[in-house]
Parts: structure tokens; sequence; C-alpha cells
């Protein structure tokens, strides 16, 4: 790595520039090094920020091939149980599934306190959509305590880091990936300092989801993600309809799934000025016992699920969802039980009662029955300031995670030559996944991009004009966006667009969809898109980051809304954690809205990935079959020649 100028701005040449430090970019720099490509740099906002070192559950899950016990299990069987998320790829399943074991194991060898028995097993449980017990966890900290592992063994090895570089334009001649240019954050008030420059052979995008497109969101503070910085470049997106949203906390942001709810809280809700407490589900349930059921089954169902509304834990979701409409405050109350009664444990389901019997858990109030289920959940909850012996937890249905994000290959390859993505900008998900697999995809997609780069793409940059011509654009771009911004006559203060960007994202393009509302809002953010450098203000050098941050958050809306609309005008139905109003449809229960009448998809389009592209404002969809399974030669001498020619790694 080296550094020089161009057109007065700053510039770091080297091969491969990282973009993230969350667990995917971490584990990407580590590989990288470990594999020869010593050309490197990490490039990331805020070191400590980002979704991997900032979340978690109550008992947050790492997903992998079954290393413990007598329980049949395979690489192809793990394959195809991602492959039948529907609308996945088989090649990049086939990977997640044979590389879990290395990518998991390199974590324990680096500390990560990943349970294991006596005999040295790493046990496992099963999480949803699993059918062995793939499932495993160090707790509700598993992805920080991973991030900050991998950070350990890339700061070892000395792989430079470029904090406080902000990616604000992917710099691209249409077909090939030619660096970054990014804002420095530390040096935004100085005019001539706040740009710099990367200029790379290949970038790895691990830059989380679009996490700053949404209001309510469980994403920590602070991350936004990336996307529309691809998208403006020429990646391709698909499946970017298909999202997880479920109860969260909103300060902290946290989910509240597992043993939240396994403890039965009280739902409750009150004015915007915390007047007029109310418990507000009874309304909706024949009886206690089914009410405290349906709640019960939230922890082991924590996504929305539109398969679940009839008849199944989906409708609090739904219920808590509609309060929030209604201008209301929601909140889990563990100080009481619901209904200020005991609760007639006898009335739950066999399922429920039996869970809690078996944990001693049938007895006193919600706290009680938390500390006794899982007491880090409380301290967790302590730590951060919120005591939930002596007050309620507001929450919001949230978005939790993308499963769709940028298109790639079975080497984390994007379209756009010396791209890469890896994390939960790659959207190797479909429909359903089992819980975990984030983290496993995000090390497999990691080590697949170094192995392909280490092989085949080595060396410094080329010196053409292409890159000249993509760097003063860009450059142009950038300082006339600030200097229109930070002048900002009559222009809108880029936080209240900002709130009222992720607010319309969160009313039409989230848990509920309807077309109708989904078309005029993605007219309108075109419009504020083609407007932006004349309308947006930022207060200070300190707030430029903002702009460029709602920049990109604009075009991922954008893309993101017009792929909802593109999948319900092509006669998708609801599925997954997406509910598509339906006037055909039918509506589970009589007391819900006309929104809630939907129909829900039959898996037919299963097989069907929507890929997105965007270009110069319009967006393109297109539709293929998912890629199968591959069904390779496996005759051991023949693998093995072929590795001592190749490694196995595609030309």
């Amino acid at each position: 790595m080296n550094w020089t100028r161009f057109q007065g701005a700053r510039m770091c040449v080297c091969n491969t520039a990282v973009v993230g430090s969350g667990a995917a970019g971490f584990g990407a720099a580590d590989r990288l090094w470990s594999l020869g490509q010593r050309d490197i740099a990490l490039v990331t906002e805020q070191v400590q920020m980002g979704t991997s070192r900032n979340t978690g559950s109550d008992k947050q899950t790492y997903y992998k091939l079954t290393l413990a016990g007598g329980e049949a299990d395979s690489v192809r069987e793990m394959a195809q149980t991602l492959f039948d998320g529907q609308c996945t790829d088989g090649d990049t399943a086939l990977c997640e599934a044979a590389l879990s074991a290395q990518g998991f194991l390199r974590l324990a060898e680096l500390g990560v306190p990943f349970p294991r028995n006596r005999w040295g097993e790493y046990v496992g449980y099963k999480t949803d959509h699993d059918p062995r017990r793939r499932a495993t966890s160090a707790g509700p900290y598993t992805s920080r305590l991973m991030t900050e592992s991998l950070e350990r063994a890339v700061r070892e090895k000395g792989v430079p880091i470029l904090d406080h570089l902000q990616a604000v334009r992917v710099l691209s001649d249409g077909a090939r990936c030619l660096g970054l240019l990014c804002l420095d954050n530390a040096r935004a008030g100085e005019e001539d300092e706040r740009f710099v420059l990367v200029r790379c052979k290949n970038v790895v995008f691990a830059t989380g989801g679009p996490a700053g497109m949404y209001a309510d969101s469980v994403y920590p503070l602070g991350h936004c993600g990336a996307a529309g910085l691809a998208f403006e470049a020429g990646v391709r997106g698909q499946n970017l309809t298909e999202w997880q949203y479920g109860m969260a906390s909103l300060a902290p942001r946290w989910n509240v799934s597992g043993s939240y709810m396994q403890a039965l809280p009280r739902f409750i809700s009150t004015r915007a000025d915390g007047a007029d407490e109310r418990e507000f589900l009874p309304a909706y349930f024949a009886n206690d016992g089914e009410m405290l059921t349906r709640v019960f089954l939230k922890g082991y169902q924590w996504p929305f699920d539109v398969r679940k509304v009839a008849g199944g834990s989906s409708i609090i979701d739904i219920l808590v969802y509609l309060e929030r409409c209604a201008g209301r405050r929601v909140f889990l109350d563990y100080r009481e039980n619901p209904g200020g009664q005991d609760v007639d444990f006898a009335a739950l389901s066999e399922e429920a009662r039996s869970y809690l019997a078996a944990a001693g858990a049938c007895f006193g109030r919600p706290i009680d029955r938390l500390r006794r289920l899982n007491q880090p959940a409380v301290d967790f909850y302590r730590d951060k300031g919120v005591d939930l012996a002596a007050q309620p937890l507001e929450i919001a249905v949230c978005a939790q995670h993308n499963n769709g994000g940028l298109a790639v290959d079975a080497w984390w390859r994007t379209n756009l030559e010396g791209f890469f993505a890896a994390g939960e900008a790659a959207g190797t998900h479909g429909v359903y996944r089992p819980g975990g697999t984030a983290l496993n995809a995000g090390q497999v997609g990691a080590l697949r991009a170094a192995q392909y780069i280490a092989a085949r793409r080595q060396g410094p940059p080329e010196h053409d004009e292409a890159f000249a011509r993509a760097a003063s654009g860009a450059l142009e771009m950038a300082r006339g966006l600030a200097g229109a911004a930070l002048r900002g006559e009559g222009g809108e203060d880029v936080r209240e667009m900002w709130r009222a960007a992720a607010a319309r994202m969160s009313r039409v393009g989230a848990m509920v969809r309807d077309a109708a509302a989904i078309a005029p809002a993605a007219e309108a953010l075109r419009r504020e898109m083609d407007a932006f450098a004349q309308t947006v203000r930022a207060e200070s050098p300190a707030h430029l980051r903002r702009v460029f941050r709602l920049r990109q958050a604009l075009l991922s809306q954008h893309v993101y809304l017009r792929a909802m609309l593109d999948y319900a005008q092509s006669g998708g139905k609801s599925r997954g954690s997406a509910l598509y109003t339906d006037a055909a449809g039918e509506k589970p229960y009589a007391y819900l809205p006309d929104a809630f009448t939907f129909a829900l998809e039959d898996g037919g389009r299963g097989h069907l990935v929507q890929e997105a592209a965007w270009h110069g404002g319009a967006c393109r969809f297109t539709w293929r079959p998912v890629r199968p399974i591959p069904e390779e030669d496996d005759f051991f001498e023949n693998v093995w020649r072929a590795y001592r020619e190749n490694g196995n790694i595609d030309a």
C-alpha cells in the first residue's frame, strides 16, 4: 500500500480494499493476509461501529455442519436445507455448507468460546428451519466476540486499517471496479483534505445490510449500510424483497426473542405522552391461555412470518404494529402478569406448559420467570440502564436482516469485475433461512473472495485512463455536493430529511406492503434524488457524513421499493416476512383492517430469483431460475489432480 495524490486529493493505492469492519470484513482481511495477499487495506467509517460488533439476541446463533453426537449429517444435506429456503442458489448453498466447519473452527481457534463437551464435541441445538442440531452459540454477544477475535488477528498481522473513511462512491467504468472515493470524517472540516481516493484492483464490500433505510430498525445506531453505492456503480441486486422483521426494543436496539417472550410478559400501550396505559392483547383472544401460548411461541418463532398469522404467533407482531400505527407507544411489561393475576399455566398449550415446567418457571411474575430462564437476558438491559423489574421496555416491529442483497456467484464475485460482496451485503439467502446462517455466510463469503483474489487477482491496479475519468467525475460530484450542502440556502436539514425518508420506508416498504402505496413513494424518492444537491443542508462539516449516507440510502430505498413493486405486479403473493395487501385474498381475522387481506405464496416462485439493476435513475428487473446444487465428480484422484493444477479455483 502506498500513498500519493490525484487532483489535490490524497490517494491510497493497493491491490485490495476491504470495506467494513464487522465479522465479514475482518474475516476477509484475515484470510487475504493468511493466503499471502499482503497489499491490502481495511477501510472503515468507524472501527467500533457495525452490526456484528453491536448486535445480538438472547442467545445469538451460529449455524454450521453438525460436529457432535451420533445424528447423521452431511455437507450435501446442509446445502439442501439452505437451498430449500426458496430463491436460493445451489452453488452458494453448497459453499456455505462445505466451508461452515472451516469457518467455525477458525473462530474457535481465535478464542470465540463456543461450548464443547468434555470429549471435545461442539454441541448444538435446533434453530428455526433446521432439521438437525446444527446451531450453536457463544451467548448473546456471539457476533461481537467473533468480530473482536478477528480484529485481534488482523491487527496482529499488521494489516493497515484506514479508520474514519466513509465510502461515498464506488469507482467503475461500467465493467470493472477501479476503486473508491471516501469522505475522511476526521478531516471533514478541511476542504482540501476531506476526500480520499482508494485506487485498487479489488474491493471486498462487507458493509452489512441497508439498515439506514428504515425508521423502525433493530440495526445498531450508526450502522447504515451502503448498498446504494454498489447499485450506482452497476452492481446487480437479488432477492431484495426478502427481509426479516420482528419485535425489538428501541432503546437499546435489541431483539426481544427467545426467553423475552417465553417469560410471558404483559403487552401495554400508551399515548405518545405516556398517558392512558392499557393492556391491549386480551381484546383479541378468546381466553388468556390462547393469548399467552401465542406470546410464548414468539420466542421460538421470532421473525414475523405470514404463514403464522392465521392461528399462529405472528398475529402478535400485527397487533403491536397496529397499536403503533394508531400513534401509540408499545411496551413489554415484566413487572406484572398479564391481566394483573396469576398465570394459569394449565391453560397453556402442551408445548409451552412443558417447556416452562421443565425450566422450573411456572411461578411468579414475568421478571421472576425471565430470571429463572435466562438471567443474562435481564443483566443485558440492566447494563444498558433499563431495569426490567422496575420499568417497561418500549418495542416496535423492526427491520432486522436483509436476506437478499448484492448478487454474487460461488466465489462471491458480483457482475462488476473485481468487486466482491461478503456478509449481509451479499444476497445469498432466500425467503427462509435457518437462524444463524448469516454469521456462517459472512465467514464463508470472506474466505471464498479471499481465495479467488489470492489465486487470480494479484498485482497492482492497472494504470489506465478509466480510473482518471471515474475518479475525476466522483471528486467533482462529491466536492459539489459538499459545498452545496454546507451553503444550504433554503435547504432542508439533512437530519429532518433522513427522518422523513426512513419513516416513509417503514410505512410502505416493511412488514406490510401495498403496491398502491409503494408506487407513489418510489416516484417521490426519484424526485428527491434528482433534487438532492439543491435541497439538502448540513449545519456543519461534521454533518457531511449524514449527507452522503442519506444520498446512498435514498438510492437504496428507490431500488428496494421498485423491487417490491415489480414483485407484486409480477403476481407475487405474501411470503416470508412480508405481507402484500391483496383484495383477492383473505383476511385471517375480521377485526383486522383491510390492508391485512392477503394471499399466501404457494411456493411456485421458489425456484426463481429476482435480479435488480439501477442505471441513471431507472430500475430494471429480470427473473432467472435458481442455480442448482452442483453435482460434481468427487472421485478423489480427479479432484486431487485438478487441485494440484489450479487449486480448483475458477479462471
